[in-house]
């Protein structure tokens, strides 16, 4: 079983120390992708493969089963293989309404598992130890939630969600019409997990054209990403 290493920077080597929580990952798609022309922003190639299939690739292993939360015809992810949930909450309320499907997709499918981990569909080089370095963080700090960090910058997308808290997301998105994830996760506490920059940003995210061709670009130089 995978575990998780005690203390020290994400990345480092270190010692180990307990095991990490059985974790279903969501993958999300849902947004409208206005910046890039519409469409999906993971169907989008870098480097001779889909960004979404760049972070199934990264994520998988990390994970006891992935799903998918998209809105629309589920069809065009067919390729996938993937469960495709669309969000319980109408009217693209944003990225809660996709990780509150997850949390009510993992409740009634996977009722052993009490813990979700999101990540956007939009960013080509997730880091390997995602899911580990989340619970880490989330460990430490003793929160029941955790969000990805990197250069200072927390991405609350890409972030560690207790199912239990389903019930409090679900009243506040659909009674207090709360849709800023940092307004939410503010109320339970969230950790931070840190992660270096170099070679480049694991969570550098493709919103443009300008942006694909910056990912193809960090690609040609940095194979291993």
């Amino acid at each position: 079983m995978p575990r998780i290493a005690a203390r020290g920077p994400i990345g480092m080597s270190e010692p180990i120390a307990m095991p990490i929580p059985a974790t279903l990952g969501v993958l999300l798609a849902g947004g409208l992708a206005r910046r890039m022309g519409g469409g999906d922003k993971g169907l989008r190639a870098v480097g001779g493969q889909t960004i979404l299939a760049r972070v199934i690739m990264r994520l998988a292993n990390q994970c006891d089963g992935l799903i998918l939360n998209a809105n629309g015809d589920p069809a065009r992810f067919a390729d996938t293989g993937l469960r495709v949930i669309a969000d319980d909450v109408p009217g693209f309320a944003g990225p809660l309404a996709g990780i509150l499907s997850a949390l009510d997709w993992a409740a009634a499918h996977r009722p052993h598992l009490a813990w979700v981990v999101s990540v956007a569909t939009d960013s080509p080089f997730l880091p390997r130890n995602l899911v580990a370095g989340l619970h880490r963080a989330r460990e430490a700090a003793g929160t029941p939630l955790a969000c990805a960090r990197s250069a200072g910058q927390a991405h609350p997308v890409i972030g560690l969600w207790a199912v239990a808290l389903r019930d409090d997301l679900r009243h506040a998105l659909t009674v207090e019409h709360i849709h800023k994830i940092d307004r939410w996760t503010a109320r339970h506490g969230i950790a931070h997990a840190d992660w270096p920059v170099v070679p480049a940003d694991p969570f550098f995210n493709a919103n443009t054209q300008g942006e694909l061709t910056e990912a193809e670009a960090l690609l040609a130089a940095h194979p291993g990403l």
